[in-house]
């Protein structure tokens, strides 16, 4: 009897442990399918089409984390599950190669095809542009006007030390980011133009050369005349002349800051200021804007020649400047510029006074009921 009852209990406790291991191995054969369907789900959102129906920009800061990167992937509509997203980068030991920028996403894009745009892709450049003989003031102004750039702008630079052109970054770059590119060009431009120059020049250092190439800049706009009109300036420099230009007292009055909005009183032509080139022998103690290299590269190597003057051509800048050699000459060419003017002027007042008269007489028309296309045709 005894043996039996031992007997049964070996069995039982054999069969216990028996389904023991087969409740173990269902458990993990469970936990297995599950997790493979997870393991296959994940793969399939991963490498799908996205949700977003067009293309978008994605903006990534510098210091953004995977998981602040997922997140703002989700909340933008741009993939359905951050979480996948993660563990996709890191499955494929991409967590860490997410670059900062803005990437375009094409419409339709997939988790795996957005990683790899954030990690593989260029990003959107964009640019700035500051054009030639902008003050410092004004390019602040610009600079500081670009939404796409971010923090402020501490210190004004000194004047002629930016070199104009277009400056390429990306969304969420500094402002002083641009600034200081701008800088770096101008000592490399300044330095490389003035090993080049003209051996013969009666100016000392490259400060000087940025010195005479804004008052240059500021004196034309059409680079033809740069090489023309610096070649003025230094012959007037070799004799001891006076530079005499309008744009370097106007930039003592404002220091660069706005334009004066009037023409020059003959007060301020008289009063003795460093910036006032009637009264003062040389340069001005600074560059009164920012030259481009042009401009820097006119007076490295001006255009040789007798001029001593010039005026304006005519009524508009676009017209150029007309030279002499003799202050008789000279005078005949500002004579002539006056009647430029003046017809101009003239001219002025009678398209302002036949404007006016067309006014009135349109207003008249539609009082009286024919201002249509057919009563003006009878």
């Amino acid at each position: 009897m005894a043996d039996k009852k031992s007997k049964r209990k070996q069995r039982r406790s054999g069969n216990g442990f028996v389904e023991a291991i087969n409740g173990l191995l269902s458990l993990v054969l469970l936990v297995l399918v599950i997790a493979g369907g997870i393991f296959i789900y994940g793969v399939a959102s991963f490498n799908s089409s996205g949700p977003i129906d067009e293309d978008t920009t994605f903006l990534v800061e510098p210091g953004n984390a995977l998981v602040t990167v997922a997140n703002r992937l989700e909340e933008q509509g741009l993939i359905s599950n951050a979480y996948i997203f993660r563990f996709g980068a890191v499955a494929l030991r991409r967590d860490t190669d997410i670059k900062a920028g803005e990437f375009n996403i094409a419409a339709h894009s997939s988790m795996s095809d957005i990683l790899r745009e954030l990690a593989d892709g260029t990003p959107i450049q964009w640019g700035v542009t500051v054009p030639e003989g902008f003050t410092s003031w004004q390019v602040v102004e610009r600079v500081n006007a670009d939404e796409n750039l971010t923090g402020t702008i501490t210190q004004l630079p000194a004047e002629g030390s930016l070199l104009p052109g277009t400056y390429s970054y990306r969304r969420g770059d500094s402002r002083q980011s641009i600034i200081e590119q701008m800088s770096a060009a101008m000592e490399r431009a300044k330095n490389e133009v003035w090993e080049s120059r003209d051996p013969d020049l009666p100016i000392s250092t490259p400060e000087e050369l940025v010195i005479l190439a804004s008052i240059v800049e500021r004196e034309t706009g059409l680079a033809s005349e740069r090489p023309q009109v610096a070649g003025v300036f230094i012959n007037r420099l070799r004799i001891g002349m006076r530079l005499q230009s309008d744009p370097t007292i106007i930039y003592g009055i404002t220091l660069g800051q706005g334009s004066l909005g009037r023409g020059l009183r003959r007060s301020e032509i008289d009063e003795a200021t460093p910036y006032n080139t009637y009264q003062i022998d040389g340069l001005p103690p600074t560059p009164i804007a920012n030259p481009g290299i042009e401009s820097l590269r006119a007076v490295a190597n001006p255009e040789e020649h007798d001029y001593l003057y010039f005026v304006a051509a005519g009524a508009v800048p676009s017209m150029g400047h007309v030279f002499a050699e003799t202050y008789a000459e000279h005078q005949r060419n500002v004579a002539a510029y006056r009647q430029i003017e003046r017809e101009a002027a003239a001219a002025r007042a009678e398209a302002e006074a036949q404007a006016a008269m067309d006014e009135i007489a349109q207003a008249e028309a539609e009082e009286a009921g024919v201002s249509g296309d057919e009563e003006q045709q009878d």
